[in-house]
């Protein structure tokens, strides 16, 4: 595994991340060398087969246990999508690869896709219907902030399913409360529907090589 090497000795509690083209993840610190993708820091992101790590805060962060921000790298699985949800926070996300991020985009009542190449970011604001997906082949690493809450936390990712499920449960959301739950609802659905982002291009497919043969030279220096 190539990786960008520390190039002196680091001080205590400093720590040097190395995401590479060719998705892998490593960090480097005084105590040596590990892998982010290993061991028992992954915890499962949204859906079944996807994972993330925390690197600030952690999956109970709530407004009533904050901790300012979440800040974790998240591994997409290759040629997949996460279920439409919406975030009770503002969503940053940083793409390390050839991603897709579907949107829903209420002053046209339609889903739009934004597709997104590596060290491309996006802001999604709090209850924006999203989802993102993995156009490429191989895993895909994401850097994602969120302000407020941790995956654990019921306001974290709400999908169309507990959307509807909370619009019968709270009537009173239709009409009159801070958030229309079956509005929401139909949003997410929408996003779901829409077309599937079209596969990496073959100028991505260069493009990806090129990088992944940056990471080889880059690493052996």
């Amino acid at each position: 595994m190539m990786s960008v090497a520390a190039p002196v000795p680091l001080p205590p509690g400093v720590e040097l991340y190395s995401l590479a083209a060719d998705g892998t993840a490593t960090v480097a610190s005084a105590a040596g060398r590990a892998d982010l993708l290993d061991g028992d820091g992954l915890l499962p992101f949204i859906d079944n087969g996807q994972h993330a790590r925390y690197l600030i805060g952690d999956q109970l962060t709530s407004p009533q246990r904050p901790s300012n921000a979440t800040y974790k790298l998240g591994v997409v699985r290759a040629h997949s999508a996460f279920t439409p949800h919406a975030h009770g926070g503002e969503h940053f996300v940083l793409s390390l690869g050839y991603a897709a991020c579907g949107l829903y985009d209420d002053t046209r009542q339609t889903a739009v896709t934004v597709r997104l190449t590596p060290g491309v970011m996006i802001r999604i604001p709090a209850l924006l219907p999203h989802s993102f997906a993995n156009r490429g082949a191989g895993r895909l690493l994401i850097l994602a902030a969120n302000t407020g809450f941790g995956i654990d936390h019921e306001d974290y990712a709400i999908t169309a399913d507990e959307a509807e499920r909370r619009a019968a449960a709270e009537p009173g959301a239709v009409a009159g409360a801070d958030l229309d739950y079956p509005a929401l609802a139909k949003a997410l659905r929408a996003v779901g529907s829409a077309r599937p982002p079209d596969a990496m291009s073959w100028r991505e497919r260069v493009a990806q090589a090129a990088r992944r043969l940056a990471v080889r030279l880059e690493g052996s220096a």
